[in-house]
């Protein structure tokens, strides 16, 4: 099989591939896939089906993917929203019936087993999670969607899905202030550098790509250091920063293992000391 395919974004095995990977790589057979929907509020992404090994990335409650695969009690998908293939328990997989209607828009929320916020809850919800908005009501004065089977959520937690929810994602970035970090997190949950940079930008319609090594390829142009301004992401080998103004910038970090606010100069001297200096600036 071709070394320059990257298994990250090509689901390709000796027993099986997916179909556009015809003509590209030998496989005893391709298939399209299934269309697909996550089940579960967070589900990590791994690169085999083996809960020792741990996540890549993650997927969030009705984000759409292809499942390949079930086996043993492991679906192996791809998904939609970034390309991502990897590994996830079957059950945290459903048929894909209805399109979403909403998005969740805060960093977290809950789903209530009932309108109404007394009401137990049947789990809690990421920033970025898809929802299907079945009807409205209205309890003690407050607005809340209602979802299938029963469950709610406050409507003002939630956005049309498919539009911008924000125009600034540095400000969406700093709504996630003092979020834990996690390695290959990407929720309210727990988050990992690229991927608040990859949230905080969809919530503003864009789509990037999942990791440091992907984003720094695709995502604008390439600056220099005194150019950096509001908005612009600062690159090390392994790490990305979105900086808040030409000073200070936010980013999930295993130095104080949460999202946090942390001074450029500062941020580069610490870093450097342990590892190496930024590899390069872009503007998004």
């Amino acid at each position: 099989m071709p070394d320059t395919l990257d298994r990250r974004l090509n689901a390709y095995r000796e027993d099986l591939a997916e179909a556009r990977l015809r003509g590209v790589i030998d496989a005893k057979r391709y298939v399209e896939g299934r269309p697909a929907t996550v089940s579960a509020p967070v589900t990590p992404l791994r690169a085999r089906p083996d809960l020792a090994c741990g996540a890549d990335t993650e997927l969030l409650y009705g984000e759409a993917a292809r499942v390949l695969d079930v086996a043993d009690g492991w679906a192996w998908v791809k998904s939609e929203l970034d390309g991502y293939v990897g590994y996830v328990p079957h059950g945290a997989m459903e048929e894909a019936t209805l399109p979403p209607t909403h998005i969740v828009q805060v960093p977290r929320t809950f789903a209530y087993r009932g309108a109404d916020l007394r009401f137990p809850q049947a789990f809690a919800l990421s920033m970025g999670s898809r929802l299907t908005v079945v009807g409205e009501t209205e309890t003690r004065g407050m607005r809340y969607f209602l979802l299938d089977g029963g469950l709610a959520v406050v409507a003002d937690h939630c956005a049309p899905a498919g539009l911008p929810v924000a125009e600034d994602y540095v400000s969406v970035a700093a709504r996630m202030l003092e979020t834990p970090y996690l390695w290959g997190g990407r929720s309210g949950f727990g988050i990992d550098c690229s991927g608040l940079v990859q949230l905080s930008m969809l919530m503003t319609g864009r789509h990037v790509p999942r990791d440091t090594d992907m984003q720094v390829e695709a995502i604008g142009r390439p600056i220099g250091r005194e150019e950096l301004v509001r908005g612009d992401l600062v690159f090390w080998k392994g790490h990305v920063a979105i900086m808040e103004d030409e000073l200070t910038l936010l980013h999930a970090n295993g130095h104080t293992m949460t999202v946090a606010r942390e001074g450029l100069d500062d941020a580069i001297r610490r870093i450097g000391w342990l590892y190496a200096q930024p590899t390069g600036y872009r503007r998004p």
